[in-house]
């Protein structure tokens, strides 16, 4: 080898260290830049949070809050489940089903759900079926299972009693799963012996089943309710409301009745008393409703007609927005959706049930029951990105900005299980910018300012069948999402909670 080759290898290996040296140091620069952003973010949020003007000499707020507990069983989803080559690699949605029967359809529609990275929630009818999945995780996963309090209404009341609130839970719980409810907070509900069982299968972003990846942290629940499907402490929610005067009244866990096996009349008669829980409400006290996982088409049609108007405020999730908006305008269901939806169509998805439900209340504004009926006047959407949150102006909703800011600092806190966040463990989705619509001649471009984390901005929606239009108010702020979830089960319950704690 002459000496012109040794020198000119010489250099392609200094060049190629040199490349080297140079996309690390490039790459150090980028990861500190990030760092700082998310830094800036976090200090920008953390100053909204503490901008609340409240006096705590003042009698604190009162939320009462139903329906239903039960006792969470938490285990890691991929190490319970043992995938088998029988499982079709491709999967779509005829291989979903509203309730889970056998061992095959619960792997069947857990993979679906979990190369999606969706949540999703599923009845098992067969209790013997179920007995056995809690027995084999009693039996073989002892160091890797927790048991926690669950239940819609018990983790947003806890959220609402960190917050400073007085609460009233309308719930019957064992013995032994009230001693997990704070002592200042007031049960209306019976003592049971037994507690119905939810089994959470959890997993992590990039945790891989056979040939699925998980796209993101999320979590696939199961169970076999016999308390929470009928709603047995609403009459003691009931009547503990009268002389408790709430401000808020929270209605959730209607997810249970999904699926269920009622005999006939049994459901309706029971949402029936939702509705009159509802419209028998004081004027002055708001009414909320948190949506969850529902398959059943009967089910979310008798919500529509039950439930959605007559209240204030409607809570959820990107899969749950997905689902309302398919029946509020098509009558059918969504199994999942996008689980990192963009901005835009997400925007128009709340704008379009706001119209929606707007319509109808306006549509039977002159019948008898005008004074019962109320206008959709919040939607709040948590997503693993961003929050978002929708409110008609000069309604009784105050603090938008700061309801999305809390709402995004308690998405990492709850889901890293965290009081105070890192920026390390942080990362960011969200691009730097979007747009408000896919309406071209409507939408607006809004860049993120990471020192003002959160936009805010003003829009008149147009009920053109009615010739009527309604002011609104929309904040978005980013996520800081949590690298590594240790929790994700109960985090739409505590964000949502944390979002309406900071509203009055």
């Amino acid at each position: 080898m002459n000496i012109t080759m040794l020198k000119y290898m010489g250099f392609l290996t200094t060049c190629s260290v040199f490349a080297a040296l140079t996309s690390i140091v490039w790459q150090a620069f980028l990861s500190l830049k990030q760092l700082n952003k998310l830094t800036t973010i976090l200090t920008g949020l953390l100053a909204i949070e503490k901008s609340l003007n409240r006096d705590w000499s003042a009698p604190n707020f009162r939320v009462a809050i139903g329906y239903g507990a039960c006792t969470d069983l938490v285990i890691n989803a991929t190490e319970f489940l043992n995938y088998t080559d029988q499982i079709p690699k491709q999967l779509n949605q005829e291989f979903t089903v509203d309730e889970v029967n056998d061992e095959t359809e619960l792997l069947e529609t857990f993979a679906y759900y979990f190369q999606k990275g969706a949540a999703a929630e599923r009845t098992i009818p067969n209790s013997t079926l179920f007995r056995n999945l809690i027995r084999k995780a009693k039996r073989g996963h002892h160091g890797n299972i927790q048991w926690q309090i669950g239940g819609n209404a018990p983790l947003m009341g806890i959220r609402f009693r960190k917050e400073g609130w007085d609460v009233l839970l309308g719930a019957h719980m064992s013995y032994k799963l009230r001693r997990l409810v704070p002592k200042d907070i007031r049960i209306a509900g019976d003592e049971v012996p037994e507690d119905d069982i939810h089994l959470i299968l959890e997993y992590k972003a990039g945790e891989t089943w056979g040939p699925f990846t998980a796209p993101r942290a999320n979590r696939y629940i199961l169970h076999n309710d016999q308390t929470n499907p009928y709603l047995k402490s609403l009459e003691n929610l009931e009547k503990a409301i009268k002389d408790y005067q709430p401000h808020l009244i929270v209605i959730s866990g209607l997810q249970m009745m999904d699926s269920y096996k009622f005999e006939k009349g049994v459901r309706e008669s029971r949402l029936l008393k939702v509705m009159q829980q509802l419209t028998n409400a004081l004027s002055q006290t708001l009414l909320h409703f948190e949506m969850a996982s529902y398959v059943e088409i009967e089910l979310l049609q008798q919500l529509k007609r039950y439930v959605l108007p007559y209240v204030d405020s409607l809570g959820m999730n990107e899969q749950e927005l997905e689902n309302l908006a398919q029946v509020l305008e098509f009558g059918r269901t969504t199994l999942a959706s996008d689980c990192n939806p963009r901005l835009a169509p997400t925007l128009d998805k709340m704008r379009k049930i706001l119209r929606m439900l707007a319509f109808d209340y306006y549509k039977y504004a002159t019948k008898t029951d005008k004074t019962k009926r109320r206008l959709l006047t919040r939607i709040h959407l948590h997503t693993l990105a961003y929050q978002a949150l929708m409110t008609v102006s000069n309604s009784n909703w105050k603090n938008t900005r700061l309801a999305v800011a809390k709402a995004a600092l308690m998405a990492n806190r709850y889901v890293c299980q965290m009081d105070t966040i890192n920026p390390e463990a942080s990362s960011l989705i969200l691009d730097d910018s979007f747009s408000t619509s896919l309406n071209k001649t409507k939408a607006q471009r809004i860049n993120f300012n990471p020192q003002n984390p959160v936009a805010c901005w003003m829009e008149t929606l147009e009920i053109e069948e009615m010739k009527r239009s309604i002011e609104i108010n929309i904040c978005v702020s980013p996520v800081l999402v949590c690298r590594v979830a240790k929790k994700t089960a109960g985090a739409g319950d505590n964000i949502s909670a944390a979002a309406l704690s900071q509203q009055f």
